[in-house]
């Protein structure tokens, strides 16, 4: 497990007095700013954040030493952290955090390895996970509980009921490009 968390994102600067537009990626978007100090990726700057009001989908900010549009806007696109012991347990085996899943071993039902859990997303239609296979190819898996049957993040591993296009492309047994238009186009992903 990892011991930072992303729970948010600087998204631009609003008006001339340094108010920064912040994205939350918390359960409740509000925690953002409730688990004290927040730190880049690289842990070397730290932000100590007020939340003023809300535009749209994303909250208006105060960082402190922040103060100009100019400086605001130079924080667009920074990713903001916490310590993952500042953010309280899980309740039970079935809640987790995203960070949680990243390492994870990603087995078939007869336990044999399909790969390693390398990232989570969300493009608006559900999580997806990204996993990286043997061959060392990235493959992209709906979140779900009909492709992620099981969640075991003590036992440092998920369980992955294949869907059928994939389990098709791992059936090409002479890598041929073929007709197939998921390998024309790098076979990177699920086709909807």
């Amino acid at each position: 497990m990892t011991s930072k968390l992303c729970v948010g994102q600087f998204a631009g600067s609003h008006g001339v007095r340094g108010l920064v537009k912040l994205r939350s990626f918390t359960q409740d978007p509000a925690d953002v700013a409730a688990y004290g100090p927040l730190v880049d990726d690289t842990g070397a700057r730290l932000f100590k954040v007020t939340l003023q009001g809300k535009a749209k989908d994303l909250f208006l900010a105060k960082v402190d030493g922040v103060t100009t549009r100019e400086q605001a806007q130079a924080l667009a696109g920074v990713r903001l952290h916490v310590d993952r012991a500042a953010l309280p347990e899980t309740e039970d085996d079935d809640s987790f955090y995203h960070a949680d899943l990243i390492g994870l071993r990603a087995e078939r039902a007869d336990g044999s390895l399909y790969g390693t859990v390398k990232a989570i997303y969300d493009f608006g239609g559900g999580d997806v996970l990204e996993i990286r296979v043997g061959s060392g190819a990235l493959e992209m898996l709906p979140f779900s509980k009909a492709c992620v049957p099981v969640v075991d993040v003590r036992g440092g591993r998920i369980i992955v009921d294949l869907p059928t296009v994939v389990e098709a492309r791992e059936g090409d047994e002479d890598g041929s490009e073929g007709g197939d238009e998921a390998a024309e186009d790098g076979g990177g992903g699920l086709e909807p």
